[in-house]
């Protein structure tokens, strides 16, 4: 049986991701996406996920075996997240369900399942480390809960299975992407380096001295491609990170090395990016033009409000991955080396000097 993947966010870091894995092992793969991007192999498809009409007409002539969600619009409330976030899945799912040819969904959603959502991001009362999937969900509104009951319902209606993936931080190359750690603090390292300031970190004494781990994009990609063929995995949510844990007190001179410049030990005071990168715009274009990169717009590269949420939290945050590793889904992925790659790339793209 042929497979044919609809990859809705395929120019994100996830999708991009995911429909370089599925072309490579032969899936015809489409991408959806209101301003599509040349991704090889993927076949552009221009729709609106809040417009049926529009998600009507751009899919009427495709039927994909498998759906892999990979995208969410911010807002500035939780209640409108809900809202926009739940619609453009439902939306969807009822666009395809004419051609009953969707046999599996894949949800990405992330860490914000056990954590809160951004207005209560890290506070009240939270479960115990490492998370683990068999923890209910919290007892406050989340749009990452609006996503699932939507994929839910819909497997209820039309029969096809479902996997809910639940990532830690992702490394990965996109650009524009509204959550990107990666090239935020690659852009982040590139000015402190450029303009000779102190590569600080940002965050809090929990993140500094407690442990974490983070999921690189290419292995959650692996995930999905595992969880949407493996009949074991069916209708079971996952945790999904890289299966190392470190310390930022560890981690960030790596990353200060691979920059060449000198790390900053943590003195106990938190210094959020959004506020040290506020006024870095004319900066960094004048670097890109000295430098001759491709973008010279920081803020489509960088978005230091999301790397603060995270690197502020104030508890530790490790990730139990049992439930998949118990079904056989055993990759894994140096989190030290999928900075490493993800830095080599954006200088071969000319993203970074």
């Amino acid at each position: 049986m042929s497979n044919t993947a609809l990859i809705v966010g395929a120019s994100g870091i996830v999708g991009s991701a995911t429909g370089a894995l599925l072309t490579e092992e032969g899936w015809r793969v489409a991408g959806l996406a209101r301003k599509p991007v040349d991704l090889a192999g993927v076949e552009p498809v221009v729709a609106d996920l809040q417009d049926p009409a529009s998600l009507e007409t751009a899919l009427a002539g495709l039927a994909p075996s498998h759906v892999f969600l990979a995208t969410w619009q911010r807002r500035p409330t939780e209640a409108e997240m809900i809202r926009v976030n739940r619609a453009m899945i439902e939306n969807l799912l009822d666009a395809l369900r004419p051609q009953k040819s969707v046999r599996h969904v894949a949800l990405v959603t992330g860490l914000k399942h056990y954590l809160g959502p951004f207005e209560a991001y890290g506070k009240g009362t939270l479960p115990q480390t490492p998370f683990r999937e068999d923890q209910g969900r919290l007892d406050i509104e989340n749009f990452y809960y609006a996503q699932e009951d939507a994929v839910f319902a819909a497997s209820a209606r039309d029969g096809f299975t479902w996997s809910v993936h639940r990532p830690h931080t992702i490394i990965g190359k996109a650009v524009g992407n509204a959550m990107n750690m990666g090239t935020t603090l690659a852009c982040y390292a590139t000015l402190c380096r450029e303009l000779g300031r102190p590569f600080t970190f940002p965050g809090s004494a929990a993140q500094w001295n407690g442990l974490t781990d983070m999921t690189d994009a290419r292995l959650l990609a692996r995930q999905l491609l595992w969880a949407s063929t493996e009949p074991k995995a069916a209708n079971e949510a996952f945790n999904v990170v890289n299966g190392d844990v470190f310390r930022w007190s560890w981690m960030w001179g790596r990353i200060a090395e691979w920059f060449g410049i000198e790390a900053v030990p943590f003195d106990g005071t938190i210094r959020p990016l959004e506020e040290r990168m506020a006024q870095d715009g004319p900066a960094w274009a004048e670097i890109a033009k000295r430098h001759g990169l491709a973008e010279p717009d920081l803020q489509k590269l960088a978005s230091p409000w999301h790397t603060d949420a995270d690197l502020g939290r104030p508890i530790e945050v490790v990730t139990d991955m049992s439930k998949s590793r118990r079904l056989g889904f055993t990759a894994y992925q140096p989190t030290d080396d999928a900075f490493y790659d993800l830095f080599t790339r954006l200088r071969a793209d000319r993203l970074i000097p």
